[in-house]
């Protein structure tokens, strides 16, 4: 032991005359981590989020009832009949969407606020922090009435910095509360009030009900003896948010998978920092094992050093990482609301991450590592720095790297035709992202030898040689780059065909000048009134409900799987025209309309594999001659990740399902019945309908407004891959910096004896520079190729099988070409500063340097 903290104090006392090879590998370790913890943060929290989520200013339910199969809303004298009979652990909630002053639409939530204030009071053992008590909530004014709302301070401090919001043409007052309520971007009031809003006087969205769940049984003999049976309101248990983590567990999957991918990026930078680190200290591991100390000894040193500064850069990099945990939080928060529904709590930090941290790290240092110490310990006591033998080595390495690269390829493109599952598809695209790395350093050999026959004699020629010199010291840096590189690229071509899918999609989607989605109580005047508007060319009308599609039983299914579904009916002409459908029957449209088939969408049909021709089960459709249907077309439908199912009206008016309509389209004509409004025109018309029809401008979209809006919210939902792909290619970048010091560092005395040849110190640094960017170019065209397969796999596997959507590959030059841009400037900048500090010194002293 006290040979190895001698040892350990030799180490020390090196890294205190050379910071630089301890900083690079702490360097490395820390954005490694930084990144890893920073998503993991993000993650963990929105999975806490999923199985925490409580009713607002209450606690979690653990029965749900809701409206009749069938109905929008449930009775409100549902309620009243359960509280009469002692059901004092029940809540009414309401809540809905309604238009802001802008235009946006914001979520209302009404509850009884006195119930759901004592069932909070009442939850025993809570781990909340009630940094806000319950007397400081303005109960009088909520519950008399008062136009006053509560929100989290988060939310108000956006949307309401003066205490006051504008909603359904009604000024309320803010109050806000901390965000460790639970509120997220959730605007809270009282019941009464959110009915007015809502226009739901009467009636509940859906009633809360808390008991232990080894008593639900008991709980439902109560309701039946009460009289309230399923006509009256449904019952459904809670799941304890295990849906919703399903229905995510793509996304989470996706930002591990790029949070991984930095990790990678991040060890690459440490390892090349331990490599250097070895290299210049070999002299002096081979002094100390001539002076007596064993290899056993130097190796305990050797593996005690590399443990302490993986302890010390995780935990740099996890203060770092919940830094950016809380940076990204707002922008996970939000695409998991529009996307899912889901609403996530404040942050909250373990000391495990930490471990997990340290010794997920540790090991992968112990893997890239040891080989490093077991092959320098093993060294002759005789045997110097043999710099052929060292390039021999290098050189036999790469080819080896190559070979394993190659067998990784060809296992992948194997094995993933098979692929029918997301998480088998994502393992063979980590088998192919870390074999493309494998690949550089032998094609930058072969590219650099490729160049020396165009060389002209002289420095030029050196020039090359010496590149295909540097190649094994800046090869893991250059990994690094590759790798980030090929991900900025696959991930641009994945939002970049995503985008041109979506609009193209909305282009056949929409095909009215207007849509409109009044009152539910108003929507039977307005869909008349329209109807006797000369203005109008076509009206269409869109029914929807919540229905249950039962799969039978099959090799698959060996017990039937009921999926809940988003149940939709259009009119003829909307469903006929507007379905992108991606397959149908053949005899789709002569039997659509008058017989029991129906279209599936495409999320839906991937996630279960559905097929043409199959017969599935609709539990609404109990009041026709069978609830059995036949799925007669699959559709696209880009951006949902909801399961939804189109029936024909004349088959929905057969269920006996809810008669009006959720929403209204309408056409009009131009100035002559053959010609369409312009953009002014429409507009115009839009303010002019709204006043008319006694309606929020908010509650009328036109056609470029909903496809504005759509666009936006895909861009919003990809910022955090985009953030965490610029993240990636910023270490890489920062690792290229590392490598470029380390090694000018190396070269002081080559580039000492060119000088002392004649060679001037501008004429080095413009060769030294050629030197690196030509790595760096060669590098960036072979991240081309690399980046465009990662992004049909992204796109024809990845994305396909996790969120069901068919999206057709688009090759943006420009974004490739831009992207490329981006890597050369910054790695430009991660030369040119290195290079300019080294060529500085005085050249002459160099010549006393060891070589590289």
């Amino acid at each position: 032991m006290q040979r190895i903290l001698l040892s350990l104090r030799i180490f020390f006392a090196h890294y205190r005359n050379s910071p630089l090879q301890a900083g690079a590998t702490l360097l490395g370790i820390a954005l490694a981590v930084t990144l890893l913890i920073g998503v993991k943060a993000t993650n963990d929290n929105a999975i806490r989020s999923y199985s925490e989520a409580t009713e607002l200013l209450s606690q979690r339910a653990d029965v749900l009832l809701t409206a009749p199969l069938g109905q929008e809303s449930l009775q409100e004298s549902v309620y009243f009949s359960l509280r009469q009979a002692g059901f004092s652990q029940s809540l009414a909630v309401v809540n809905g969407r309604v238009a802001g002053k802008d235009g946006q639409y914001w979520q209302i939530e009404g509850s009884d606020l006195i119930a759901a204030l004592t069932l909070r009071q009442a939850q025993k053992n809570s781990d909340r922090d009630e940094s806000v008590s319950l007397g400081e909530l303005p109960l009088g004014e909520l519950l008399s009435g008062e136009p006053l709302v509560i929100m989290g301070h988060s939310l108000a401090s956006k949307i309401a910095p003066k205490g006051e919001l504008e909603l359904a043409h009604l000024t309320l007052k803010v109050f806000s509360i901390d965000d460790k309520w639970g509120l997220g971007s959730a605007i809270l009031a009282d019941i009464s009030l959110a009915q007015a809003l809502l226009g739901l006087q009467g009636k509940l969205s859906y009633i809360a009900l808390f008991s232990d769940r080894d008593k639900l049984a008991e709980v439902k003999n109560r309701l039946e003896k009460l009289g309230i049976t399923p006509q009256q309101a449904s019952f459904s248990q809670q799941d304890q948010g295990q849906a919703l983590m399903a229905l995510t567990r793509s996304f989470h999957l996706n930002l591990n998978a790029m949070s991984m991918l930095a990790f990678v990026v991040g060890l690459f930078i440490a390892y090349n920092g331990v490599r250097y680190s070895l290299m210049k200290r070999q002299k002096l591991l081979i002094q100390l094992l001539q002076q007596g100390i064993e290899r056993r000894v130097i190796m305990g040193a050797l593996l005690a050093e590399l443990t302490a500064l993986v302890v010390l850069g995780s935990t740099i990099g996890f203060i770092l990482g919940l830094q950016l945990s809380h940076w990204l939080q707002p922008m996970v928060s939000m695409t998991l609301e529009q996307m899912y529904g889901a609403h996530l709590l404040p942050g909250v930090w373990q000391w495990a991450w930490l471990v997990q941290a340290i010794g997920l790290t540790l090991a992968a240092a112990l893997a890239a590592c040891l080989p490093l110490y077991i092959d320098l310990t093993r060294q002759s006591l005789a045997q110097g720095a043999n710099r052929y033998q060292q390039t021999l080595a290098h050189s036999k390495i790469h080819s080896r790297q190559f070979v394993i690269a190659c067998g990784l390829l060809c296992l992948a493109a194997i094995l993933f035709p098979f692929s029918q599952s997301y998480n088998i598809s994502l393992v063979l695209l980590g088998v192919v992202t870390v074999a493309i790395p494998l690949l550089l350093p032998q094609l930058l050999h072969w590219g650099v030898n490729g160049l020396m026959p165009l060389a002209r004699p002289g420095l030029w020629q050196y020039l090359l040689a010496e590149t295909r010199e540097l190649i094994a010291p800046l090869s893991l840096a250059m990994m690094a780059i590759l790798l980030a590189l090929s991900a900025n690229v696959s991930m641009n071509t994945l939002v970049g065909s995503f985008e041109q899918t979506l609009r193209t999609w909305l282009e056949t989607r929409l095909h009215a000048d207007l849509y409109i989605r009044p009152p539910s109580q108003r929507i039977d005047a307005i869909q008349t009134q329209l109807m006797q508007d000369p203005r109008v060319s076509g009206l269409y009308q869109q029914w929807q409900i919540e229905a249950q599609l039962s799969l039978p039983v099959s090799m698959d299914n060996p017990s039937e799987l009921t999926i809940p579904i988003n149940l939709l009916s259009r009119d003829d002409y909307s469903i006929r025209h507007t379905s992108a459908l991606k397959e149908s029957l053949p005899t789709l449209w002569q039997s659509y309309f008058n017989a029991p088939v129906i279209l599936v969408s495409e999320p839906l049909a991937v996630k279960y594999q559905l097929q043409l021709g199959d017969t599935v089960t609709l539990d609404v459709l109990n009041n026709t001659s069978s609830n059995r249907v036949v799925i007669a077309g699959i559709y696209y439908d880009h951006g949902n990740t909801r399961n939804e199912v189109i029936i024909s009206h004349g088959l929905w008016q057969q269920a006996q399902l809810p008669r009006l309509p959720i929403s209204l389209a309408a056409s009009f004509y131009g100035k002559d019945k053959h010609s369409k409004l312009t953009e002014a025109e429409l507009e115009q018309l839009q303010m002019q309908l709204a006043t008319e029809l006694d309606l929020a401008q908010a509650q009328i979209y036109s056609q470029t407004k909903i496809k504005t809006q759509a666009i936006a919210m895909f861009k919003r939902t990809f910022s955090i891959t985009l953030v965490l792909n610029s993240l990636t290619l910023i270490v890489a970048a920062i690792g290229l910096f590392s490598a470029c010091l380390m090694l000018t560092q190396a070269r002081q005395a080559p580039l000492a004896r060119l000088y002392s040849l004649g060679v001037s110190r501008n004429e080095l640094r413009s060769m030294v520079f050629i030197q690196m960017l030509l790595v760096v170019l060669i590098t960036c065209l072979i991240a081309m190729p690399t980046g465009a397969l990662l992004g049909y796999l992204l796109i024809n596997k990845i994305t396909l099988q996790a969120f069901g959507w068919t999206i057709q590959m688009i090759w943006d030059w420009q974004a490739y070409a831009k992207a490329i841009f981006i890597a050369l400037i910054t790695c430009t900048f991660a030369v040119i500063l290195p290079l300019y500090w080294q060529t500085r010194k005085p050249l002459v002293s160099s010549l006393q340097q060891e070589t590289l």
